[in-house]
């Protein structure tokens, strides 16, 4: 895979005792060392109007002076220092790049895959909130939607957390489905069912929020009976997933039982959703806050790109799990 990497995130230091700290970073790039055919790219930082297409322009005034005042505590969790400004910017110009080279053409082994940070779902339009300051994957659909380059873009999203931010800034939206498959009741406590978009975005978010203890049998049968029919029957242009890897079953902040092998099978159920769509496919950095579990997640990622066949669960969904399919099935706008 062609991964997206700049220097300049690893100067948002929010502190060694921080989960999301420039370690994550170090450790992934560590992992890959050990992998065949993994190639950096750097690429320009979004520019303020990028940016400010998807969030308040008092907002981003807000965090620069606040940011070049040298920052501190935006709020308990979200951490800034002086140097988080340009790492904000570079982190969501770099999921610019993932979604321009998956629409250039760059696939198979030259998949893009941004490895930026701060991570970017729960940002909201006017706020920073968990640890995300500028809203990565919106800065970037909504970039190459308003460059004529992409009509309609699906973000699926498999961090552990449901992605707040994404999805309140496109919940009106027909051009973008945002869908993720989350712990139900983790971090923010958004995400549920009945949350499926408004007005022109009626039926363009799609929420599965899971028991915790979900594993690789229930996260495969969520991708296979809801995501890939409605991603289908969306037809984008362009998929770009938000890869968090904190469901894993050894991350720290979660209660999810997701394997490496899983991953691996998520990468393998989101690229043959791709080619079944024509669209072109891209990966952006979320959350992940064990070093072993987010580096092994992000390599088995570029393992299946570079020809692995990951071993797909033989086990049923869980009958909690089942439930919340059946549901979605049931009342979901996509599915009538």
């Amino acid at each position: 895979m062609n991964f997206g990497y700049s220097e300049v995130c690893l100067a948002h230091d929010t502190g060694k005792r921080h989960p999301e700290n420039p370690d994550r970073l170090r450790a992934i790039r560590q992992a890959l060392t050990r992998k065949h055919g993994v190639e950096y790219v750097e690429s320009p930082p979004a520019t303020e109007a990028e940016v400010t297409a998807v969030h308040d322009e008092g907002y981003v005034e807000e965090l620069r002076e606040f940011c070049e005042s040298g920052g501190g505590n935006w709020d308990p969790d979200t951490v800034a220092v002086e140097a988080t400004w340009d790492a904000a910017l570079e982190s969501a110009g770099l999921a610019k790049w993932a979604a321009n080279a998956a629409l250039d053409g760059e696939d198979g082994r030259a998949t893009p895959f941004a490895l930026g940070r701060p991570p970017g779902h729960h940002a909201v339009e006017d706020d920073a909130m968990g640890f995300c300051f500028f809203n990565n994957a919106a800065v970037a659909a909504q970039a190459v939607i308003d460059d004529g380059r992409a009509e309609r873009v699906a973000i699926i999203d498999w961090d552990v957390h449901h992605g707040n931010g994404t999805q309140d800034i496109f919940y009106n939206d027909g051009n973008v489905f945002y869908i993720s498959i989350h712990e139900d009741g983790l971090y923010p406590g958004t995400g549920e069912i009945e949350e499926a978009g408004e007005g022109d975005g009626n039926g363009t978010t799609l929420n599965a929020p899971l028991p915790a203890g979900a594993g690789d049998p229930e996260y495969r049968s969520v991708f296979d009976e809801l995501i890939a029919p409605a991603m289908l029957e969306f037809d984008p242009d362009l998929v770009l997933v938000s890869a968090g890897f904190d469901a894993h079953r050894h991350d720290p902040i979660s209660r999810m039982r997701v394997s490496t092998e899983g991953y691996g099978v998520l990468t393998a159920q989101v690229r043959e959703l791709a080619d079944e769509s024509n669209a072109a496919l891209g990966f952006v950095l979320e959350g992940g806050y064990g070093l072993d579990t987010l580096s092994d997640g992000v390599a088995m990622v570029h393992e299946v790109f570079d020809g692995m066949d990951p071993v797909v669960p033989e086990e049923e969904a869980n009958e909690e799990v089942r439930e919340v399919i059946t549901e979605l099935l049931d009342t979901h706008p996509m599915f009538e």
